[in-house]
This record gives C-alpha cells, sequence and structure tokens, in this order.
C-alpha cells in the first residue's frame, strides 16, 4: 500500500522532507554528529567528497575514505531530532519514493555516533573515549512506538526504585548496542559503559540558572546507581534513541563518546576539540581497517 503524502513527506525535487535527501545521496555505513560544524570536521579526511548538501541544521556529505563510501550527517540535539533523522534515513534506504510504497527487501545500515559527553563516575577522565555498551533512556520515545520486551526490565525497575523515579515522568528504557559495530570499534583505549540519555540540559540534567530543576542530585544520585554490576557512566542526548530505533527498523548502531566533562569531579576538557578530533580519526581508521 502506498504511503500517504502527509505521511512520506517529500520536497518538489523528491528529496526526504527534514534531510533533503535524495536515496543515492546516502552510503550503507551513516556517522551521525550532533554539530553540523562537526561534518567538515571528519569529512576534511576523505580522499573525495560527491554529496553537500544542508537543510536547517541537518547538514550531510557523503564521499570515500580509502575505497569506503561513507556518509557524515549533523543530527542536532535531543533524541527529537534522532526521531526524524534515524526515520528519515531509513525511508530512503528502504521505501521506494516512486511508488510510495515500502520496498520488499529491507537494507540495514550502520549508524556510527560521534558525540560528545559528560562523565558520571569519578574514575572517567575527561578527554577519554567511551563505547556505550548500553543506552538507557528518560527520554520516553520507545512509548510512542509498538515494541516487544526489551529483556532489561529488571535494571529499569531497579533504576525506578533506585532513584525514586517521579511517576509523571517517563519510564526508563534499556536498549544495547550492535555487537558487531562494537566488535569493530572497540579496543584497549576505549572504555565500556552505559549512557544515560535526557531530554534537556539544564533542568533534566540537574543544571539550576533561573529556574530550580526539580531532578534533585541528579549527577550525584547516578553516581550510587548499581544494578548487577552495572553502573552509570555518560550522560548525554541522543544515544537511547539511535539505539531504540536502529533496533526497531533493523539497522546497527553503536555510540562512541568523547568525555569532555565529568560532573563528579567538576573537570572540564582543556582541548575539546582536540580530543573530539582524536576521536574521529580513531573512528575511521577502525572503519576502513
Amino acid at each position: 500500500m502506498a504511503l500517504l503524502p502527509s505521511e512520506l513527506i517529500l520536497n518538489a525535487d523528491g528529496s526526504i522532507y527534514h534531510l533533503h535527501l535524495a536515496p543515492p545521496d546516502i552510503a550503507d555505513t551513516i556517522i551521525l554528529v550532533g554539530d553540523p560544524e562537526r561534518v567538515p570536521e571528519v569529512s576534511k579526511y576523505f580522499e573525495s567528497i560527491e554529496v553537500q548538501k544542508k537543510k536547517r541544521e541537518f547538514l550531510t556529505h557523503t564521499g570515500y575514505i580509502k575505497g569506503k563510501r561513507l556518509t557524515v550527517l549533523s543530527t542536532g540535539i535531543g533524541t527529537d531530532n534522532i526521531d526524524i533523522v534515524l526515520n528519515e534515513l531509513d525511508a530512503l534506504a528502504n521505501i521506494d519514493f516512486a511508488t510510495r510504497e515500502i520496498k520488499d527487501r529491507p537494507t540495514s545500515l550502520n549508524f556510527i555516533r560521534i558525540g560528545t559527553s559528560g562523565a558520571i563516575q569519578p574514575d572517567i577522565p575527561v578527554d577519554s573515549f567511551l563505547l556505550s555498551e548500553f543506552g538507557m533512556g528518560l527520554d520516553g520515545l520507545k512509548h510512542f512506538y509498538e515494541t516487544n520486551e526489551d529483556g532489561f526490565s529488571a535494571m529499569t525497575d531497579a533504576f525506578v526504585s533506585q532513584m525514586n523515579w517521579a511517576a509523571e515522568k517517563a519510564t526508563p528504557y534499556v536498549v544495547k548496542c550492535d555487537e558487531s559495530l562494537k566488535e569493530l570499534l572497540w579496543s584497549n583505549r576505549i572504555r565500556l559503559g552505559c549512557t544515560l540519555t535526557n531530554i534537556g540540559f539544564y533542568g533534566p540534567q540537574s543544571r539550576n540558572l533561573r529556574l530550580v530543576s526539580s531532578n534533585t542530585n541528579l549527577p550525584s544520585k547516578l553516581e550510587a546507581f548499581e544494578h548487577k554490576g552495572m553502573r552509570i557512566t555518560n550522560l548525554e542526548m541522543e544515544t537511547s534513541a539511535i539505539y531504540l530505533l536502529a533496533n526497531l527498523l533493523g539497522h546497527r548502531a553503536v555510540s562512541m563518546n568523547c568525555i569532555l566533562a565529568n560532573r563528579s569531579t567538576g573537570d572540564f576538557s582543556k582541548q575539546p576539540k582536540k580530543a573530539v578530533d582524536l576521536l574521529i580519526q580513531y573512528v575511521l581508521e577502525r572503519l576502513h581497517g
């Protein structure tokens, strides 16, 4: 059955609505970054760039590095943007735009987030790299999609109990990274962790400016959380949604975090741009072997 124009929204040139991309514009391996200014910081390592498109905060470069075709795309900040980006990237790969019908044989994409994050635990230093083995979402996105049991209900129950999580807030959910991408990108330079994704930077992360957060002392509570040896390692705003949607749509995803801040010690990186660049180089080296 053909998808209605109100559901699959295309621009006049046939591109997908928000990203302004056509199906040939993307590679099967897509690096996701938050900041549009980080896109050229990745693509500067490409040997050639064949696609450069931008709409709103969504900047896309597709090119080649050592013969491997890669796309790097900026998502902007937050799980709401991730909902747009991953659904539209999936549409580019798995919907025939001419007929508006879902393809019989789905294509599985690789999503690799290269992002910044704040550590929760005092033993995770700034400028270190962390691979999110698990993503725990406080954003509520899961509850807007039909999903099966994720197998991590005991962990979310423990979180709700230990944190005295308010009933009016979204029920947390947990999704695991893709094992094949984890194996590809992990080395002794990389820490493994459980990344907490929240829906905002200030109140949701217990920062107080002129408004007082209801998440009182969130970082210290997160530092103390433990479930069967699992602890929360870091805090950011996209990973859980990337893992959730990739899992539901049949794609593979992994999140690579450059730790720029430590909420427990109060430290912040003295050379954040250099630290992020080193993570970019590391990921690209692992991808092209």
